[in-house]
């Protein structure tokens, strides 16, 4: 049999039972080998139960700093006897299986081109801790020392990591070394110790962190100016609040006093969280709510009064898979068509599609900046995979002399000067009009109407008043469209381009065509230029991009192909350029699938 021999490129998968305390374990394994200098991602696949049902935790090492799921598994750590056999199954031929040998397992050796190393790490940990509770967590801690030694991790690193997690409690600093010890220890002894899968320091993390989206996010919230949130807790959008209210308890206190300077309100149900969003957006905070699919649909009938009544508001969908409840801890990009046309009637919103969390910290200050420029709620589609998982980026920047865009609002002394103030009134031709806010002068009030109202801000049941209001709209979306976040092109131009085929995609998506795009050149000399949409509605640039190519890959995460829907309604463009490339299992989309899936509809295409 031959083995896997890898430097610093391979994939570890760790299979466990979800309420195990396996997730330390995992994240101190993942930052460990991140503190080597080596460029590695985290993706946790978990039930939405609490505890008893099987979760995964995938660590991608890759020298070159691909971010994405490749698709493969070099070496799985099998510690769930139920799943041991779909584990087993899921290694590639010649890679390795680690399982825990205190019972020992006959089918785990039916693949003769798989290693299995077995591992007493139950029985070591029963035998050297007393509590029921420590024998076992100590027996994921057990696992990453004998990885430790099979792998060629610096255990300098991992000492140091233990001391700064527990610094303020050393006791279980000492507990959980000599766990990693006993583990090392015992792989020292029974293998050939590094495995032919392994590490070497590199230099290719300065200046990166490690850390999931919906942090970054809060954390945008914080930077773009926010001072409202107000959400109803639901997975997986929850952290993004949990995080903003912590980096607010640090950055958002009174200097002098001490009080806060921001206010966050779980509310009742998704309705009462949009409700307040848009009373403190209209009263001149910035404010947001967070949720995902589920709520989208409950806050619809409220985000069309936004948009018709035209109060600004961010809305962060941290996507699941659906429909109905789905699977709420699985990753999808299907909320796209209902957020892009989110309520009743004519209704169209503004999108931002980040990529990764570094997008979702500076896309949080254009979706402020767009709310209230545009005053039209602007929703962000992020994702779990984004949300929730571990990634590395470059070290966020904080611009001090960021000023938001409060976009067209009338001062006090504006008003003064005026003979009156029409709320609905396009004085400028870009569609937009012109706001105020409460209590700033009398000449300033208006009544906020969801029912029939015409340029002046009144009543009106008037089909051409109406009419002129609803066109208004409609031709501020084209405004929008040049002031939402242009796409972003990458083409290598020492090959020649395909120019029978291109590449379309957003969000998540990203890291996964980049690495495809690189082994589809590497492979094949096959080059194709791709463009990665970063909102909606469509920057002209995008159809500028399809109609240069006779087939555009539009690959994305969803069974019904909800970019291309939008791509063929909005630009009027022949579906039948459009071809399809579909990952819609819950899973993050893995290299893998693009470059079988583009190979596969070129090769039919060349056929044809």
């Amino acid at each position: 049999m031959t083995k896997h021999s890898k430097l610093n490129d391979f994939v570890i998968k760790l299979a466990n039972v979800n309420g195990t305390g396996s997730a330390s374990a995992n994240g101190l394994l993942m930052k460990s080998i991140f503190r080597m200098g080596i460029p590695v991602t985290g993706k946790n696949f978990f039930p939405s139960n609490i505890q008893g049902l099987p979760t995964w935790y995938e660590i991608r090492v890759s020298k070159d700093g691909y971010l994405c799921r490749s698709g493969k598994v070099d070496l799985m750590v099998a510690m769930n006897a139920e799943t041991y056999s779909a584990d087993l199954a899921e290694v590639d031929p010649g890679g390795f299986l680690i399982y825990d040998s205190t019972w020992p397992r006959k089918d785990l050796t039916e693949r003769s081109d798989v290693t299995v190393l077995g591992i007493p790490l139950s029985g070591m940990c029963n035998e050297a801790f007393e509590s029921a509770r420590a024998k076992v967590l100590m027996k994921n801690v057990a696992y990453v020392g004998a990885l430790v030694a099979l792998l060629n991790i610096d255990m300098q690193v991992v000492e140091t990591l233990l001391k700064e997690t527990f610094s303020t409690k050393p006791h279980l600093a000492d507990a959980n070394m000599l766990a990693i010890k006993m583990g090392y220890d015992y792989a020292i002894e029974h293998f050939d110790c590094p495995l032919p899968l392994k590490l070497e320091a590199m230099d290719r993390t300065a200046g990166h962190v490690v850390v999931d989206g919906n942090t970054t996010a809060g954390l945008g919230a914080v930077y773009a100016g926010a001072t409202v949130t107000s959400w109803y807790p639901i997975t997986p959008s929850t952290s993004l609040i949990d995080a903003y209210s912590i980096f607010c308890q640090q950055l958002r206190k009174d200097p002098e006093t001490g009080d806060n300077n921001y206010c966050v309100i779980q509310a009742e149900d998704e309705l009462s969280a949009i409700g307040m969003v848009l009373g403190a957006n209209w009263n001149g905070a910035r404010a947001f709510t967070a949720t995902s699919g589920p709520g989208v649909s409950l806050m619809s009938e409220f985000l069309g009064l936004a948009y018709y009544a035209e109060i600004p508001a961010v809305l962060y969908d941290v996507q699941r898979v659906s429909p109905s409840t789905g699977m709420p801890t699985r990753t999808q990009q299907c909320d796209i068509v209902s957020a892009a046309y989110a309520s009743h009637g004519d209704t169209k919103h503004v999108l931002l599609f980040p990529s990764d969390p570094t997008d979702c910290f500076h896309m949080s200050r254009t979706a402020f900046d767009l709310a209230e420029r545009l005053q039209t709620p602007v929703i962000v589609l992020t994702d779990l995979d984004i949300g929730m998982n571990d990634w590395m980026i470059p070290e966020l920047e904080w611009d001090e002399n960021y000023t938001p865009d409060r976009g067209k609002v009338y001062s006090s002394e504006q008003l003064k000067d005026m003979d009156a103030f029409y709320r609905y009134l396009d004085v400028d031709g870009d569609a937009i009009p012109w706001r105020t806010l409460p209590g700033v002068d009398p000449k300033g009030a208006y009544f906020v109407r969801g029912s029939g109202h015409n340029k002046f801000g009144g009543y009106t049941e008037k089909s051409d008043e109406y009419k002129d209001v609803v066109d208004r709209l409609r031709r501020k979306f084209d405004t929008a469209a040049a002031l939402a976040p242009a796409p972003v092109l990458t083409k290598n131009d020492s090959i020649a381009s395909e120019k029978r085929w291109a590449l379309l995609s957003i969000g998540s998506c990203d890291g996964a065509i980049r690495e495809a795009r690189d082994r589809l050149i590497a492979d094949s000399n096959t080059n194709l230029d791709y463009l990665r949409i970063q909102a909606f509605p469509f920057h002209a640039d995008v159809l500028d991009f399809i109609e240069q190519y006779d087939h555009v890959f539009v690959i994305e995460q969803n069974r019904d192909a909800q970019l291309r829907q939008l791509l063929t309604i909005e630009l009027n463009i022949d579906p039948n350029r459009l071809l399809p490339l579909l990952s819609y299992d819950g899973m993050p989309v893995s290299s893998d699938f693009i470059v079988e899936g583009v190979s596969q509809l070129i090769q039919q295409g060349q056929a044809a």
